[in-house]
């Protein structure tokens, strides 16, 4: 039975392993995104890795400890390699996340490209409540990759994704963590209004999900990443208030994160999915 409190400490078991393990994590992501997210992932403990060409997608997803497919930018051949990695991921049980950005009738190739991938059953997909909505098969129209929907207002609707996944990840003021594992959603307090303003956070979020899958079980490892980085938001924000101080006051946080830290700032609830 799964309470706010051993939740903490599995969130904290899992950032230990982290640190000792040091996965390595293939990230297929955007061009925006690429450089952030490896330097989160870098200042988390991770190892990262941009491997998005179909000439060694196969061979490296089969070396990797978690894989990351973001659709933020995607190219031919970059497409090309996303199905590849995640076929490969599939079928050699390495966990992997889909973060479907911009998902939606307007970019339809993408969103095709995304449906494709339901049927290598990621194992988390994450993404702002507008993606998820959209994904959900929900009316809600998105506009360009930001969230138009507040996560609070429609996780309920994400119940459904849990037959393409082992867990959905909603992003937002408040984070919803839905799972297959659990019969309750987790719910995520924290980090702080300046993260938005900062490209690729979410898309980084999504590769950090990646890495600690590859040393936690998925449930507890999505519940992880995103106490990670509501801690890291939150303090950074204590510190820093305008973007460009914030942004690197994040990246330290990230980086200094320690079980005291979670012990202390983490803010979990559990909720009901009646």
């Amino acid at each position: 039975m799964y309470n706010s409190s051993n939740i903490i400490d599995y969130v904290i078991e899992a950032w230990e392993k982290l640190q000792q393990q040091t996965p390595l994590v293939q990230c297929i992501t955007n061009s925006v995104a690429a450089n952030y997210a490896a330097n989160v992932l870098l200042a988390a403990g991770a190892s990262p890795a941009m491997i998005d060409n179909p000439f060694e997608a196969e061979a490296f997803t089969k070396i990797s400890g978690a894989l990351s497919i973001n659709l933020g930018t995607p190219t031919t051949e970059q497409m090309q390699a996303i199905r590849i990695s995640a076929k490969t991921a599939h079928e050699n049980r390495i966990p992997w996340v889909l973060d479907p950005v911009g998902y939606g009738a307007v970019l339809k190739w993408r969103s095709d490209t995304v449906d494709e991938l339901l049927q290598y059953h990621p194992s988390v997909i994450r993404g702002n409540a507008s993606e998820i909505s959209a994904l959900a098969g929900s009316l809600s129209q998105s506009k360009g990759v930001d969230s138009t929907l507040k996560s609070d207002d429609m996780f309920q609707l994400a119940q459904g994704l849990l037959s393409k996944a082992s867990c959905i990840a909603i992003s937002g003021e408040t984070d919803y963590i839905l799972s297959t594992a659990m019969t309750c959603i987790v719910k995520i307090r924290g980090g702080s209004h300046l993260q938005p303003k900062i490209t690729a956070t979410g898309c980084a979020l999504g590769a950090l999900i990646a890495a600690y899958c590859a040393v936690a079980p998925i449930h507890l490892a999505t519940i992880a990443a995103h106490v990670h980085f509501a801690i890291a938001g939150k303090l950074a924000y204590d510190q820093a208030q305008t973007v460009g101080s914030f942004n690197t006051m994040f990246m330290d946080y990230i980086h200094m994160m320690d079980a005291n830290l979670i012990e202390q700032y983490a803010c979990i609830e559990l909720i009901s999915d009646d």
